[in-house]
């Protein structure tokens, strides 16, 4: 059966994630294992145990979420024929369609969330997502607000579901207008920086550097990108989109609608929670299912092979 993997992003993580997998399955053990040796702490011990607020911190999220998603991955009998991931989750579908290595991806994702966090320190920042309003009306509403400071879209999730991030002052102000305008919803986010805004281009530049450093090889199956909803496979392509990733939004919706419109009806989405589903299911009119634990992949390659479930 034709299928997308999607992979989570920042926020899925939660203690107890990718313990059940490791324990079963050696193949997901030797993700953790391969993780933790280019880290140089135990990937598995911070995704089984925690505590919370070590999980929590940004430059341990994005390797906890990356390895415990890559972990569930290994375990499937299946490949894809096309991958995406929202923000982070880009990196493990590079990884899922060769295109990076687990080892450089592992590494480059914590000094990503290190880089993230250095941006804004010391600065009042914060994320609100929007729910109700459409894209225009999340654009003009952060026009109307710069001149209190940064605000911006930075995340397209799904219909009526815009995340916007910046200078604390104006994002206050903008997600107030939106519910004077009709919003559902204007929920603060609990983040730690006001991730793919242009707010984070000091993280985009200290990143070229690692990027440079690293090689890329052609993607095998086409990933879409956060920053264009298009696929790439190129590895010039892909090092652009990544230093793009850091400080632009991410499509996540246009990405979605991208891949239906190659013909994917299935989405898997893989690693800790099912966010990622819901927003498909809003955007399009496919099949999910999630692999994060050994009872959830039985039932994702039961949808995926019918009888042929091992």
């Amino acid at each position: 059966m034709r299928f997308a993997a999607i992979f989570p992003g920042q926020g899925a993580q939660y203690v107890g994630m990718g313990r059940e997998m490791a324990e079963r399955y050696p193949e997901a053990r030797a993700v953790f294992e391969r993780a933790t040796a280019a880290v140089g702490f135990d990937l598995l011990h911070l995704c089984a145990e925690g505590p919370p607020e070590t999980l929590r911190a940004t430059a341990n999220t994005q390797p906890a979420i990356l390895a415990s998603s890559l972990a569930c991955y290994a375990t499937l009998p299946v490949a894809p024929e096309m991958a995406a991931g929202l923000s982070l989750g880009e990196y493990t579908a590079l990884v899922c369609a060769g295109a990076l290595e687990l080892e450089d991806a592992v590494r480059l994702v914590r000094l990503r969330g290190i880089f993230m966090e250095d941006a804004t320190r010391g600065r009042e920042t914060m994320m609100v997502a929007v729910m109700g309003l459409s894209p225009e009306q999340v654009r003009a509403l952060c026009e109307a607000h710069r001149h209190l400071g940064v605000v911006e879209p930075a995340n397209f999730n799904g219909p009526g579901q815009i995340v916007i991030g910046g200078d604390a002052p104006a994002v206050r102000e903008a997600a107030a207008a939106a519910r004077r305008l009709g919003a559902r919803r204007a929920v603060e986010l609990a983040v730690s920086a006001p991730f793919h805004t242009t707010l984070m281009r000091p993280a985009a530049e200290r990143l070229a550097v690692e990027l440079e450093r690293i090689p890329i090889k052609p993607a095998r199956i086409p990933v879409v990108a956060n920053v264009s909803a298009r696929p790439v496979r190129d590895a010039g392509e892909i090092r652009r989109t990544l230093l793009a990733h850091v400080a632009s939004p991410v499509l996540w919706e246009q990405s979605v609608r991208a891949m239906y419109d190659a013909g994917i009806r299935h989405f898997v989405e893989i690693g800790p929670g099912t966010t990622l589903g819901g927003t498909i299911r809003k955007t399009v009119d496919a099949a999910t299912c999630h692999v994060e634990d050994p009872a959830s992949r039985e039932e994702a390659l039961g949808m995926l092979l019918g009888e042929q479930v091992r």
